[in-house]
């Protein structure tokens, strides 16, 4: 099957012609601007939106006055927890939260109406770091929540007493990994309109089932009523996965009544709408001499801002993604999910597998140094092998860790030698391997139409935001029917003509909607060749459809066209439905023990590094990287995700951080929010994508990622001695360091 493709909108690409909702036009389309919070928490005293709303070109401003209204929408929302205001009602919990939202005539008028609006605020106490959110004398954000924390995720195996006393070394370390953010090219955007009743949503979203079931809740309406439209994305990350705009749109949308109403966020915006979870991780490890693992316990902090999003998710898979791919007889780990106040966390392109992979990674490295064993050789001794049984207690298949980190070892050349001195400059290795579970229950769903032109459609749910998604699944569709890829059509999300989809994240679209994609064809093939049964004259057990052709297959001269069979049985097209499924047993809430995730994703990262020390400066000379892809659909399209987690990796590696000053963003630009650049990338970059022999999909969206920060650490030790704890590593930081040897 794998053969490198052009990606379908390939074209459209280089013109610029892809069609993004952020350029979407609508007629009399009306332009939305947000009022937001000045202040981190306060008390909301009274607004006073009267001289806004008089302004000419104002049609409407939506407060939370406007909120439980008959035939609006309720207050609050949420994922699991619903804790989130549309709009503020009695409180602001975050500098930027939203408290009212205009609809113009133009952006113009709707920025300048924001200044007419009067809001007078109590303020309250704040916090912002995680770990003081969780003290008695904490100001408590949601009062369901006493101590802030809305998840406590535990796992229990083993005995960790008996564990560390088995140890002849203990190394207990603390790592911190600090709030980031997407950086999507495009920014949230969201449009809404009502008609007759029903809603109609434009979005940048990944979730485009989520955002219909989360609106129909908060309307009070049947899921039909909201038909949700997706274009390509300029770009997720997790950043648009889930909620973000749409309740607020939809409202404001619904008080406008008749006209559609456009909400695009300023770059500044999208630093206080959804970031990454910043980390404190707590890892203690007991370990024979002989570099056998008897013992790990782990503790972290997620700072999940001021509401729980999708967050008490993401804690849980945190949790798992914290341990390492390790034999550890004893492993404890709890996983609190704080609030703070600062703006709302959701998944990072790896959901929380970059935190836990940077602080056990790192840690892999601490202990190896301690033992004097060698890196790589300490790792290949303890990393999980099919058959062994994890943590959870679930029994390991497809397992590659090793395969994986020796071939990034390979790749740099790990045990050839090494001129670490010239001079001012240092050079040094590091390598790190990463395990990442998926989403353990999902559904995909799709549909394959083939017209009497011969030209195949696919229509699915599964979002297109640069990763080449609609140009593999052409792919599978193409392969599963035995027709040429240029035959293949793909429609993407439309709640009104497409069938359900979990979500595109979690590096679930190959293997999910893959297999729903062969299903399909699979029914789709059956039926043709039924059709074909009275013109070839033969039972359908001796039929196989190949080349767009239904034929005889001991006999494949003896055949007809799929255009063919069509327009004999009078039909202009035929169809079939496909769905995947994945269903595990899931985890005890209380031990951690059970079935966690259909298959773990794996992949390493090995890279060397030169530091100048007198700039602290850290250049990336060679990284390999390598994903277990199971089966390759596009090679290309593989090494070109691969290399761009590397490149997006490299970022909150070394340079990224959203920096607050009480709550208020520093940074909230791309002049002082730096991101990779080409002068960053490392001057010799390659990736490897593993295959094995069960032939099962597996995702690679984002398992090179995890292990460039870890990798790059190490690589740092490697060179100078120094052990940097919390990210990004700075040349100040690798300064004062060496300052401080």
């Amino acid at each position: 099957m794998a053969k490198s493709v052009h990606m379908l909108d390939s074209i459209a690409r280089v013109t610029g012609t892809v069609p993004y909702t952020a350029n979407l036009k609508l007629p009399q389309m009306l332009y939305a601007k947000v009022l937001r919070s000045w202040l981190p928490h306060a008390r909301i005293v009274h607004i006073d939106t009267s001289r806004a709303e008089q302004m000419p070109g104002v049609v409407a401003v939506l407060t939370a006055a406007d909120l439980n209204q008959p035939g609006g929408p309720t207050t609050f929302y949420g994922v699991q927890h619903k804790d989130q205001p549309i709009v503020a009602t009695d409180r602001v919990r975050y500098i930027g939260e939203p408290v009212a939202i205009i609809a113009a005539e133009s952006t113009d008028i709707a920025e300048a109406a924001l200044h007419e609006i009067e809001v007078e605020y109590k303020e309250l106490p704040a916090v912002y770091d995680e770990i003081q959110a969780m003290q008695p004398c904490a100001p408590v954000l949601h009062g369901d929540y006493p101590d802030n924390c809305f998840r406590h995720a535990r796992l229990r195996h083993g005995d960790i007493e008996v564990g560390f006393a088995a140890a002849d070394e203990i190394i207990e370390e603390m790592y911190f990994s600090p709030t980031a953010n997407h950086v999507t090219l495009e920014p949230h955007v969201t449009a809404a309109q009502w008609q007759d009743g029903k809603l109609t949503i434009w979005s940048a979203t990944q979730a485009p089932s989520l955002v219909q079931q989360v609106i129909a809740e908060l309307f009070n309406l049947e899921p039909e009523a909201v038909r949700v439209m997706v274009a390509p994305l300029g770009g997720g990350y997790g950043g648009k996965g889930h909620i973000r705009l749409e309740p607020m749109v939809a409202a404001l949308a619904w008080k406008v009544n008749g006209r559609p109403v456009k909400l695009t966020l300023t770059r500044a915006e999208t630093f206080v709408t959804v970031n990454k979870h910043a980390a404190a991780i707590h890892i203690k490890s007991g370990v024979k001499r002989d570099g056998t693992l008897t013992a790990r316990q782990v503790t972290i902090h997620w700072n999940g801002g001021a509401y729980a999003d999708v967050s008490p998710g993401l804690v849980g898979s945190g949790m798992l993604r914290s341990i390492g791919p390790y034999r550890i007889p004893a492993v404890q780990v709890d996983s609190y999910g704080v609030y703070t106040n600062l703006p709302p966390a959701a998944a990072f392109r790896g959901a929380m597998a970059s935190q836990g992979t940077w602080a056990y990674e790192s840690h892999s490295d601490s202990i190896a140094h301690r033992l004097g064993i060698e890196p790589l050789a300490f790792r290949l001794q303890n990393l999980l092998v099919d058959g062994d049984a994890f943590a959870t207690g679930e029994t390991l298949h497809d397992i590659h860790f090793v395969e994986c980190l020796e071939a990034v070892a390979s790749g740099i050349g790990w045990n050839t030698p090494l001129q670490k001195n010239s001079g001012v400059l240092k050079r040094g290795r590091g390598l790190a391997v990463m395990m990442k579970s998926t989403i353990p229950n999902s559904t995909s769903q799709c549909r394959l139409l083939l017209d009497d032109d011969g030209q195949v459609t696919l229509f699915t749910s599964t979002v297109e935001m640069g990763q080449g998604a609609h140009t593999a699944l052409a792919q599978i569709a193409a392969e599963a029917l035995g027709v040429p890829v240029a035959t293949m059509n793909v429609v993407g999300p439309d709640t009104a003509q497409n069938l359900f989809d979990t979500s595109t994240n979690a590096s679930r679209s190959t293997f999910m909607m893959g297999n729903a994609i062969i299903n399909a064809a699979t029914l789709l093939k059956q039926k043709l060749i039924e059709a074909a049964v009275p013109l070839l004259e033969h039972p359908p057990e001796e039929l196989s459809v190949r080349n767009g052709v239904v034929c005889v297959t001991e006999k494949p001269e003896l055949c007809f066209s799929l255009t063919d069979i069509l327009r004999r049985n009078q039909l202009t097209s035929v169809d079939a439905l496909g769905e995947f499924q994945t269903r595990v047993a899931g985890l005890d809430p209380e031990t951690g023990q059970g079935v966690s995730t259909p298959h773990w994703h794996q992949g390493a990262g090995a890279c060397e590094v030169e530091i100048d020390t007198e700039t602290g400066k850290v250049a990336i000379l060679r990284y390999w990287s390598a994903a277990f892809a199971g089966r390759v659909v596009n090679p290309e399209l593989a090494r070109l995700q691969n290399d761009g987690n590397v490149i997006y990796g490299i970022g909150p590696a070394l340079l990224e951080e959203v920096i607050f000053d009480n709550g208020q963003i520093a940074n909230p630009n791309l002049s002082d929010y730096n991101i990779p650049a080409f002068p960053d990338i490392p001057h010799n970059l390659n990736s490897v994508s593993l295959e094995g022999e069960s032939g099962e999909f597996h995702g690679i969206g984002e398992m090179t990622l995890p292990p460039v920060a870890p990798a790059i650490a190490n690589a740092i030790f490697d060179a100078l001695g120094i052990r940097i704890y919390d990210l990004p590593i700075t040349a100040e930081k690798v300064l004062r360091a060496l300052q401080n040897e």
